[in-house]
């Protein structure tokens, strides 16, 4: 009675790790990049340094990223890094993505360099889709696992009174920033 018991249980286990590792390493589907919204108006011109981009940034995301089951913190310095951890069988694995900002019609896309999941070697693509399957982000960002980057659509972030934002230039390096605030016209 203990043997069926026993090689039932196992069974489960095994079946269970490989349904989640065929799940996590299924290709993700293609996902494509939004057409930014046409705005117009009148134009303000904004410059920042990392550290207040950073800031923004938390402030914006900062309610969809704690309700997330996957811990996400975002870090903006020389580059923009997101730190996030998986716990697979009570043991807590540790995740760091770099990313290079390209500004590109006014928006952001987020270009990943680097991704370190513990001492595991998982591809980014990978790490990708279960950041996209795990955490419920604002409509205005799209996870494109395929490709390896995260699409920032700043031209759909409400701002006060209906204005919006585009990018201008991002230099994390030199640590700077502008950004283009556009208030309607009346």
């Amino acid at each position: 009675m203990w043997k069926v018991a026993f090689f039932t249980l196992a069974g489960a286990v095994i079946l269970s790790i490989a349904a989640i590792f065929y799940l996590a390493t299924s290709p993700a589907e293609d996902v494509e990049k939004p057409e930014p919204a046409q705005t117009e108006g009148n134009v303000i011109t904004v410059q920042t340094t990392a550290q207040e981009f950073e800031s923004i940034t938390k402030q914006y995301l900062g309610e969809a990223l704690n309700k997330s089951p996957l811990p996400v913190e975002i870090e903006v310095n020389t580059q923009i890094q997101v730190f996030s951890t998986l716990t697979v069988f009570s043991v807590d694995v540790p995740i760091v993505m770099d990313f290079e900002p390209i500004v590109e019609e006014g928006n952001i896309v987020l270009k990943q360099t680097a991704v370190n999941v513990g001492k595991l070697n998982i591809p980014p693509q990978t790490v990708l889709k279960l950041m996209k399957d795990a955490v419920d982000f604002p409509s205005w960002i799209t996870i494109i696992p395929n490709d390896e980057e995260i699409f920032v659509d700043l031209s759909r972030i409400n701002i006060a009174s209906g204005s919006r934002v585009r990018a201008k230039e991002i230099d994390l390096k030199k640590d700077h920033i502008v950004l283009e605030v556009i208030v309607p016209s009346e």
